[in-house]
């Protein structure tokens, strides 16, 4: 979810928008001066994605989904033998959340769709938003009931318009959030009781009590409100201790919170400058996967990072727990 920030000075205006992996090094680590522990993520395999993003461990088939929001792709890494699967999108595509082991569901510019991961083919789920040629599709994730929780964002980056909708695997989908300018990191906890979520441009990740029975959620109030310092937060991700996971946009960083305290526990720090969106995976889950963008940097910034828009991999020394996949529980 690419943003770009080059001045920001009256709003913070955003658009948000091979290797092989060597299981045997251990994590360079190191602590700044402000007491943060930092570990050095590693290149994974190298892509010239221009804003990859929408990071989805599968742990049913052990690969890892991944898609270029600007360059039209849906992508399937599978680290045991470091291919990568691509599969061309008729228009800019937001999100991907496995269905099954041939399926899943895609957001593209239009609407919500079923994708066949054996041969491209797209059938159409939900055209919610279809109209509205303001915005477009961003990041998403599903909820403990298998309902895929799907945000907008504005294309001139200069409004609240978009929103978060719940789309359930019968197509029904329903408005959740509203007042939305780039929807991005959306998770929940290990038992399912707090959603988080992040709206960019707001610098915030925002807390929801959830109730699983009717699959809403209530009682919203900021948990974190990450510094410009660090960069815009983007997509997210969640460990077993239900500490949160933040790709930095401009930030260079993945930043690790405690979303209970606020607090910044520790940074994976990426040879990217623009960090997207993370995912814990592995058979152990707890290998860090990040997706960055090649977009939105100067020149200076692209001689330092030549492996920007690649997949990168960090060992944080903490597991996550499975994604779930569109339409189980």
């Amino acid at each position: 979810m690419r943003i770009l920030i080059r001045t920001f000075a009256i709003a913070l205006v955003c658009l948000c928008i091979g290797c092989k992996e060597n299981a045997t090094n251990s994590p360079t680590m190191n602590t700044d001066k402000n007491n943060t522990t930092t570990v050095d993520a590693k290149l994974l395999y190298k892509a010239e994605a221009q804003l990859g993003e929408g990071a989805f461990w599968d742990s049913a088939t052990s690969r890892f989904f991944w898609i270029d929001i600007e360059g039209k792709q849906l992508h399937i890494y599978t680290p045991l033998t470091n291919d990568n699967s691509s599969f061309p999108t008729p228009s800019r595509i937001g999100t991907v959340v496995p269905q099954s082991d041939t399926t899943a569901v895609v957001a593209l510019e239009d609407g919500i769709y079923i994708m066949n991961t054996s041969n491209g083919d797209l059938t159409l789920l939900s055209d919610v938003e279809q109209t509205m040629t303001t915005n477009r599709f961003n990041d998403g994730k599903c909820d403990p009931n298998g309902n895929l929780w799907v945000g907008s964002m504005h294309l001139e980056q200069s409004a609240p318009e978009a929103s978060v909708y719940k789309v359930t695997p019968t197509s029904e989908a329903t408005k959740m959030i509203e007042n939305v300018t780039i929807s991005n990191g959306i998770v929940w906890t290990k038992d399912g009781s707090i959603m988080y979520y992040i709206d960019t441009p707001t610098g915030q990740i925002r807390a929801y009590d959830y109730d699983k029975a009717s699959a809403t959620i209530s009682n919203m109030r900021v948990a974190v409100t990450v510094s410009t310092d660090l960069g815009f937060p983007d997509g997210m991700t969640i460990d077993e201790n239900d500490h949160l996971w933040v790709g930095l946009w401009n930030g260079n960083a993945v930043a690790q919170f405690n979303p209970i305290s606020g607090e910044l526990i520790s940074k994976i720090e990426v040879p990217a400058h623009n960090v997207t969106a993370c995912a814990f995976g592995g058979p152990n889950l707890d290998k860090l996967y990040i997706t960055t963008a090649s977009v939105d940097m100067s020149p200076e910034e692209q001689e330092r990072f030549p492996d920007a828009g690649s997949l990168f991999v960090a060992t944080p020394g903490v597991r996550g727990v499975k994604s779930i996949r569109f339409g189980t529980k």
